[in-house]
């Protein structure tokens, strides 16, 4: 404001000179609007009250400096009072249309913020993963766009207090969040927060709120698909896996009823009982491991263990095939804090793979030490497997297409199960694959740190 006044005093002031310097090709009465463009500038940029004392001033300067009889405010001849209330006139006009143009673009750009401030608000909410972590920048982006010390945004209702006021955000009716912003704020800025900001606000917030139902909706629909998916892959391995061994222990038992075999023979189906029974055993023991898995179920009891020895104990859980399988480790390989059960039951599943499709060939198992982690690989000398393939041999009831060429094909829940049971102990496995060079699978194992459980196939 006292920059205003400033400005009017000088531009008055050379308004004055100005009609001085133009008396000899004018009369003083005709050049009064010589102080019209200080009036409009005062006006435009100060405000109506500003701009009509600038009026004023230009007037009372007129009537001393060029109005005869001039250095006093009277007037001698009645034709200057028209003259000087004409001017009058038109400077409060121009005054008054000054201030309404300033007024006009004053509400414009107040608009165009408030849009930008929209617009902004809804790629904070609607861009964003999660509404709750958007609202944190969201009321940062509100206190930025209108100088608040301060503002927050919560979810659900919250209470005013001493220092904050608390403004509803609804959608129908119902209170879905809270601004809270300082108790105390300008009327210009209380009245823009409560008419303009928190309309817009409250719904962008219904959006988001409505974005994350549908996604949370999207999100277990798709669990219940593959939940879906799994029963259905199950029932075919129950009808497929679990029909063939029992098909042959019923055919042997049969057999074996006939008092017509030979000694030989009764052998050969007694084996054949013994062996299908064992593969039934296998297999139901299997589909128990991947139900822990997939029901967080199978949370480890973790103590120190020696990978050797849980690794000898997995070798020797194969019925057949163990002395194909070479065991190297180095002497620095420390203890790992693990549930050596369940270990043993993933590196026996990953043995049984790498067995399976070796062509005969010698499995290589090496165990070293590499920084803070335990590094396993198992190493087979089989067809390999295609980049396409890497991720999803680790799906349940997934058979790639080599298992058509294996000597005997599986259930397709070893890997699942291997991989479970690694990441419940706090480990992470890999595979590494040249089609027709072979396949190693990488186990990594926390040498120390307490391992974080992550139980999931």
């Amino acid at each position: 404001m006292l920059l205003g006044a400033a400005v009017a005093l000088v531009m008055v002031a050379a308004a004055t000179g100005a009609i001085y310097a133009l008396g000899p090709v004018a009369s003083a009465s005709s050049l009064s609007v010589v102080y019209l463009p200080a009036v409009l500038l005062v006006s435009a940029y100060w405000g109506l009250g500003l701009g009509f004392a600038t009026s004023l001033l230009s007037a009372a300067a007129f009537n001393f400096f060029h109005l005869p009889p001039t250095g006093r405010f009277t007037i001698a001849d009645s034709r200057n009072w028209v003259a000087l209330a004409a001017f009058t006139i038109v400077a409060v006009v121009v005054s008054t249309i000054a201030e309404l143009a300033r007024s006009r673009a004053a509400e414009a750009e107040r608009r165009r913020s408030e849009a930008d401030l929209a617009a902004a608000l809804a790629r904070e909410l609607l861009a964003g993963a999660d509404t709750k972590v958007a609202l944190a920048a969201t009321a940062r982006r509100v206190s930025e766009a209108l100088a608040l010390p301060s503002a927050s945004i919560v979810l659900g209702r919250a209470d005013a207090d001493s220092r904050r006021q608390a403004l509803a955000l609804n959608d129908g009716g119902e209170q879905i969040a809270t601004l809270l912003v300082p108790r105390h704020l300008p009327t210009d800025v209380a009245e823009r927060l409560r008419f303009h900001v928190a309309p817009a606000l409250e719904a962008l917030v219904a959006i988001a709120l409505r974005r994350d139902a549908l996604q949370d909706e999207a999100v277990e629909t798709e669990a219940l698909r593959r939940s879906d998916d799994i029963k259905t892959a199950l029932l075919r391995a129950v009808s497929h896996d679990l029909r063939t061994p029992l098909t042959a222990i019923v055919a042997a038992g049969h057999a074996l009823g006939t008092e017509s075999l030979s000694r030989d023979d009764r052998r050969e189906l007694s084996e054949a009982v013994v062996d299908e029974g064992e593969r039934l055993a296998t297999l139901v023991e299997k589909l128990l491991d991947l139900s822990k898995l997939q029901s967080g179920r199978a949370e480890p009891r973790r103590d120190w263990v020696s990978l050797e020895d849980v690794m000898l104990a997995a070798r020797e859980s194969l019925s057949a095939g163990a002395a194909d399988m070479r065991l190297s480790i180095d002497p620095d390989v420390p203890d790992v804090r693990a549930d050596a059960v369940q270990l043993e039951r993933a590196f026996a599943n990953l043995l049984e793979n790498a067995r399976r499709y070796s062509a005969g060939q010698p499995v290589s198992i090496h165990i070293r030490r590499s920084g803070d982690q335990v590094l396993v690989r198992v190493v087979d000398r089989g067809p390999g497997i295609a980049p396409s393939e890497r991720e999803r041999i680790f799906q349940p009831f997934y058979r790639g297409p080599q298992a058509a060429r294996a000597p005997w094909t599986g259930s397709g829940l070893g890997l699942a199960i291997a991989k479970g049971f690694v990441e419940a102990n706090g480990g992470a496995i890999s595979v590494e694959s040249l089609p027709g060079q072979g396949t190693t699978f990488v186990v990594s194992l926390p040498t120390s740190a307490e391992p974080v459980v992550t139980v999931g196939v």
